[in-house]
């Protein structure tokens, strides 16, 4: 109805209507919210401190204990080789032969002279002998007496160094032929038989001996220091007395069956490489170790005392450094930093960050976030989630 200047009022359509409930629906608060996730799924471990024993392996070479270079010592022709190159000799077994001859005829010559020099020496002898009795009777002045005893000491010197040219002829004679001065791996002969041997072309071949064999690693000087601070620190605990024992690990991985003991550490510090040569010495009865053969030292001796080591795949990195997730007493994931040391197998060493007792988060993580609400399952059941 209308009046006047009333405003006119209509009955409300059906579409009015909705649209009216549908705004005083909305205005009461709309639909309820959806479900809150459930908690992500992971695995822990719980950290504990306990004694570690370090190992260390460095590239190493190996090296004879006694490489002896086998050289002519006197001068003349080589007749022949006796030995097999390559064969493994006895000490004073005949390696070279030289020609003798000219050697012996030395001796000889030397031996003649030796008994010229006698013969002088006996005539002396005798002269003095009856000129002494004659001076003191007066018959010789003391004069012949001076004579014949200076004649006897110049025959008694004479035949001294007649005994001297020929000993040195027979330990010429004795050098032409050459013998190993040790038992050991001989080498190839670098000389041709018939060769005139003297002090340009004298080396002949090498001896090697192959028991014991040093083995020889370099440990550069930033991991030296590094290794000090830690045993100043108690970090790192050395065996007693500082025996450390050396496994060789052959190319194909294999383990040396004999372990060695490092037997010399160079003072110096080597300015080319950077590093500090250590040297351990192994037996090798069967002589399987073989000179200039590269190997690996593990060295073996040293403990870390209540070290903390986690697996490394609990362990993340972010843009502020190392971390790891833990779970904390309310049963969430909490964010923590770390400082890692060295690898211990698939470990990390943790020498800051964590405690004995803390529970870390090692499987599960590639979705927490701080705060996250987890629920700790098996291993296995956490990794396929």
């Amino acid at each position: 109805m209308s009046s006047g200047r009333g405003i006119e009022i209509r009955p409300l359509t059906a579409a009015a209507r909705l649209l009216a409930a549908s705004i005083g629906l909305a205005g009461c608060g709309g639909p309820a919210s959806p479900p809150a996730p459930p908690p992500l799924e992971v695995s822990t471990l719980t950290v504990v401190a306990q004694d570690v024993p370090v190992n260390a392996d460095y590239v190493a070479q190996t090296q004879s204990s006694q490489a002896v270079n086998i050289q002519a010592r006197v001068s003349g022709f080589l007749d022949r080789r006796v030995y097999t190159e390559g064969s493994p000799v006895k000490a004073g077994e005949v390696l070279f032969q030289m020609d003798q001859k000219p050697f012996q005829a030395q001796v000889d010559a030397a031996a003649a002279a030796l008994q010229r020099s006698q013969a002088a020496l006996d005539v002396a002898r005798a002269n003095l002998a009856r000129t002494e009795p004659l001076v003191k009777l007066t018959a010789l002045s003391q004069k012949d007496l001076d004579n014949a005893t200076g004649q006897f000491e110049q025959a008694a010197a004479e035949v001294e160094q007649a005994k001297a040219q020929l000993e040195s002829a027979k330990l010429n004679l004795s050098y032409t032929t050459i013998t190993a001065p040790v038992a050991g791996l001989s080498s190839y002969a670098e000389v041709a038989d018939g060769t005139y041997l003297n002090a340009i072309n004298s080396q002949l071949t090498t001896v090697s001996v192959m028991t014991p064999m040093w083995v020889n690693f370099s440990i550069a000087e930033n991991r030296w220091e590094i290794m000090r601070k830690e045993i100043a620190e108690g970090h790192l605990r050395l065996p007693e007395k500082e025996q450390m024992i050396v496994e060789i690990v052959r190319s194909d991985g294999s383990v040396f069956p004999f372990t060695a003991t490092i037997s010399f550490a160079d003072p110096s510090y080597d300015t080319q490489t950077g590093t500090f040569l250590i040297r351990a010495t192994v037996e090798n009865p069967k002589g399987d170790l073989r000179p200039n053969q590269y190997v690996r030292a593990r060295v073996i001796g040293a403990v870390r005392p209540k070290a903390i080591m986690i697996p490394q795949r609990a362990v993340q990195q972010g843009a502020k450094g190392h971390f790891v997730w833990i779970l904390n007493k309310a049963g969430q994931a909490e964010q923590r930093p770390v400082q890692v040391g060295n690898w211990y197998q698939d470990h990390w060493f943790i020498p800051q960050g964590l405690v004995a007792g803390d529970d870390i988060i090692v499987e599960g993580t590639q979705r927490l976030s701080q705060g996250a609400t987890v629920k700790v399952v098996p291993q296995a059941a956490a990794a396929g989630s």
